[in-house]
């Protein structure tokens, strides 16, 4: 239920980004709730800022791009790394940060509604990061905040900015960023292994890749199958997208294996989950039949899907993906304030 307008692009996003005060820049002042949201245009801006991020970083680590902006980190869930990756964003940038990770020692354990909750932190805050458990939760957030507010996972919907940063991690991975992502991405087989049916990470992904000329394979067990709504809106698009209850015969064609979790906390009923949790594990063994060229990708925290032998693997992405979120969390902050 989305009442901001969608995500605008002037149409002359360059490779060459100078960072100032830019209040008529495409995305200042705008929500980012679903990657729905997006263009291929805004993706190509969003990975040269994210690239110039990344470039930044090394040169002089922190810079006062944000000076005198604050962030409000609102998160009804638990969380490591989104929290701590949008922190460490907010400070390279030169930023202050409001965090608020322990929300039932708000006054949320008071009965206070989100829309209040936003509201008020909107009066000290200049955007809003918001976990929620609920879906939809950053949309109805949005109807009520006059600041902007970033999705940082909602239940079971989406995650807009890890689909980003998987994204760039493909990107970065396996092609070329001085080129369009269209040439980057088009082709690629991408293999989506684990809970497809809670992993809200895996239904933004699949959304996102959707708009380019992709091939999808899904591989779980049967109960935790991509849902069918998901299948049915990429079907829509003409991608080809084929589902496994076995890695074999997916694993040698693919160039991106993204691994989720079996998620504990999504199942009301625990023999379920057990009779699942280590329905795949991957392992140096199991890479054997894969390419040479080819990441391994996973959003973590693992619980023992991909042992610790793979890490060693140079095909292993997921501790470097972790930082490529760094640098596209920097650059939506940064042009989410007009700085970009």
């Amino acid at each position: 239920m989305f009442t901001q307008s969608p995500l605008k692009t002037n149409g002359s996003h360059s490779s060459h980004l100078p960072f100032g005060d830019q209040r008529t820049a495409p995305w200042y002042g705008q929500d980012i709730l679903s990657v729905k949201q997006f263009t291929v245009a805004d993706l190509q801006y969003i990975f040269e800022v994210a690239h110039e991020m990344r470039e930044m970083v090394a040169r002089v680590g922190t810079f006062d791009l944000l000076k005198g902006k604050i962030l409000a980190n609102l998160f009804y869930e638990p969380s490591t790394r989104t929290s701590s990756s949008f922190t460490a964003a907010m400070e390279r940038l030169g930023g202050s940060v409001i965090p608020i990770s322990e929300v039932k020692y708000s006054s949320v354990s008071k009965g206070e509604s989100l829309p209040d909750t936003v509201r008020t932190l909107e009066c000290y805050a200049d955007v809003i990061v918001l976990r929620h458990p609920e879906k939809g939760a950053s949309a109805i957030a949005a109807q009520y905040a006059r600041k902007p507010i970033i999705n940082a996972g909602d239940g079971v919907g989406e995650h807009p900015t890890q689909a980003l940063l998987d994204m760039f991690t493909i990107i970065e991975e396996l092609g070329n960023p001085n080129t369009p992502i269209t040439a980057e991405l088009d082709g690629l087989t991408v293999t989506m292994l684990g809970d497809l049916k809670y992993g809200r990470t895996v239904h933004s992904l699949a959304r996102l890749l959707a708009m380019f000329n992709v091939k999808l394979n899904y591989v779980s067990p049967d109960i935790l199958r991509m849902p069918e709504e998901i299948i049915a809106e990429i079907r829509e698009k003409g991608i080809t997208q084929t589902e496994y209850t076995s890695l074999d015969a997916a694993l040698p064609e693919t160039d991106v294996l993204y691994v989720t979790r079996v998620q504990k906390e999504r199942f009301a009923d625990l023999d379920e989950y057990e009779s699942v949790r280590n329905a795949f594990i991957i392992s140096p063994e199991t890479l054997q039949a894969a390419k040479q060229r080819m990441i391994v990708m996973h959003p973590l925290p693992r619980v023992g899907e991909i042992t610790m032998e793979v890490d060693e693997d140079p095909r292993a992405a997921y501790f470097r993906q972790m930082e490529y979120g760094l640098y596209v969390r920097m650059a939506l902050l940064a042009m989410v304030l007009g700085k970009a």
